[in-house]
Order: C-alpha cells, then structure tokens, then sequence
C-alpha cells in the first residue's frame, strides 16, 4: 500500500465558536460564512453547526477554536479540534 505524499494537508478546516460543550469528548461549533444573495445581490450571513471531537474536554462555550475533518467517529461527529484558537472572556 503507497502512502499519500502530503499526508493530512488534503483535510477541511473551518474556524467558528463554540455553542455547546455539555457533552463528554464532544463539542458544537457553530461556523458562520458570509454569501452574497443570487436574486437580490445582498450579503447574507449564514451558519452550521458541526460536532467535533474534543478529546481532552478543553473547550469551553465562546471559544474560537479550528476544527478539521476526519473519519466519523459516530452518527454526526466528523470534525476533531485542531487547536483553540482564542478563550472565551
């Protein structure tokens, strides 16, 4: 079996806040992106929410933190914290 060249630089990283950390080894990120309307030509904010695995359980709610994509790990959670980017105040 070849091993890809670049290893893990082909994953997804989003950056966004987390909302929820009630759950064991799990957190809720809520990723806001700015579109611009197809019709009416204004910008429009939208958001996910992603589940993310926090193995540590470090996160606290208004954390800025990156996530990036991995294998699933249940149901809904595909994301993993790469790192925390700010604390919460």
């Amino acid at each position: 079996m070849e091993e890809n060249s670049q290893g893990r630089n082909l994953r997804m990283v989003r950056i966004g806040r987390v909302v929820s950390s009630d759950m064991d080894k799990t957190i809720v990120v809520r990723v806001d992106r700015r579109i611009q309307h197809p019709l009416y030509k204004r910008i429009v904010s939208r958001s996910s929410k992603l589940y993310a695995h926090d193995e540590a359980n470090e996160c606290k709610v208004g954390d800025v933190v990156k996530v990036m994509s991995t294998r699933p790990l249940s149901k809904t959670k595909r994301w993993r914290v790469a790192e925390i980017i700010e604390r919460a105040k």
